[in-house]
């Protein structure tokens, strides 16, 4: 009976596909509204580690601006002092052996590198730094040598290069030894990173790095902010390295002990946290969006189930004097509403994970399948359909036969 109920409904919906089909893309818009939020959150979610993962483990940074885009712009942060080359060395100076590493950086983004008749395209970011970066950041070197401390404390003009600017600039040679040049300046390369892929929209494979001294030299010190990573030697002592650092950098930056912090510090799991919370945020106003459609397609399914019966009341009569008992016209009638909202639900699910995977295969992120959201999604289809479909298909099998056969 099962079968033979949704060979009918199938039949029934065909015969009226135009109406059927606006019914349904009411429940798919619904769906898509969330699948595809669904589906580029999980995405990101699954690749916001390697994403965030500028700093390595039990690594914190301060910095003077927060690490996420705040929403109401960099305003409210601009009258802060800057962190200043000073301030790192006295910084560096207070907390002495009570952190593993400890990683200056300062970047210029935007320049283009240039080795005889090649170049790059403009889009080259170049780090200050020290020796320490490439442990700080988890940035191997695949040939060549890491900066020394003497390139720091004597500003040597000398680099390192990713991946993507050494096959740019040398597609058949060895980078080392070479002297290219950024912004009119010539750095000689003594070494090239391996090759991490991009990830959210950057790309650490065209990154320069030079000594910090080199470039608070060639770029200027004025109204530039530096960051600074610090690494506690493991998990146990993160906390109480973090809190000594806190005061040694307060101390550094001139502030008094009533002061209020006027720098910003975090880390990946602080980054992570505010990624997933802003995200609960859009997946809520989703959710909010997708049952408003929801409901609306809800009252258009009833409206199509009402007009069917309308339409088909000559038919129930005839199945109900040939034997057919009021149970067996309802379910026929909750299964068409079921179909129809069904065949809403799975266009909504395919549309919204190719637009949600588009989204994240544009940040270059993971591509997924949500599938527990699209079975949370198929659930709620099947009740919304079943909930359309219970006062139309009572009012059909409530008709009485002989009615139901005089009507033309």
């Amino acid at each position: 009976m099962t079968f033979e109920a949704i060979r009918i409904a199938w039949r029934s919906l065909k015969a009226n596909r135009l109406r059927s089909a606006l019914a349904a893309a009411g429940i798919g818009i619904g769906i898509f509204s969330v699948v595809s939020v669904m589906t580029a959150i999980s995405a990101l979610d699954r690749t916001i580690e390697t994403g965030l993962g500028f700093l390595g483990a039990n690594t914190f940074q301060f910095a003077k601006y927060p690490g996420t885009v705040s929403i109401s712009g960099d305003e409210q942060f601009q009258n802060r002092r800057n962190i200043d080359y000073q301030t790192y060395l006295a910084f560096a100076r207070l907390i002495g052996n009570h952190a593993d590493l400890i990683c200056p950086k300062v970047f210029d983004r935007n320049v283009q590198a240039v080795y005889e008749n090649r170049k790059t395209n403009p889009n080259l970011e170049i780090c200050g730094t020290n020796e320490v970066f490439i442990l700080a950041n988890r940035f191997p070197i695949r040939a060549g040598r890491n900066l020394f401390p003497a390139d720091v404390a004597f500003s040597r003009s000398v680099c390192l290069i990713g991946s993507a600017v050494a096959e740019r600039l040398f597609p058949a040679a060895d980078a080392l030894g070479k002297t290219i040049r950024i912004d009119r300046r010539s750095y000689l390369v003594i070494g090239t990173f391996t090759k991490k892929g991009a990830t959210f929209g950057e790309n650490p494979d065209n990154r320069v790095i030079i000594p910090i001294t080199t470039f608070l030299e060639n770029y200027g010190s004025t109204n530039r902010t530096i960051n600074i990573a610090v690494q506690a030697r493991n998990q146990k002592v993160y906390e109480p390295t973090m809190g000594y650092a806190v005061g040694a950098f307060r101390q550094a930056h001139g502030l008094q002990p009533g002061d209020a912090n006027n720098f910003e510090i975090y880390s990946n799991d602080s980054l992570l946290s505010e990624f997933r919370s802003i995200a609960k945020k859009v997946q809520l106003a989703a959710l909010l969006l997708s049952a408003i459609a929801l409901i609306t397609a809800g009252v258009s399914i009833m409206n199509v189930m009402l007009v069917a019966v309308t339409e088909r009341i000559r038919e129930i009569g005839i199945r109900k004097s040939v034997g057919a008992k009021p149970y067996d016209i309802r379910f026929q009638f909750l299964v068409e509403a079921l179909l129809l909202s069904l065949a809403g639900a799975v266009i909504g699910i395919l549309l919204g994970v190719a637009a949600g995977n588009l989204l994240a295969g544009f940040l270059k992120a993971e591509l997924v399948f949500p599938l527990g959201w699209s079975i949370i999604c198929v659930l709620i289809c099947s009740g919304v359909g079943l909930a359309s479909g219970v006062y139309p298909a009572q009012e059909a099998a409530s008709l009485d036969p002989v009615e139901a056969l005089r009507s033309e």
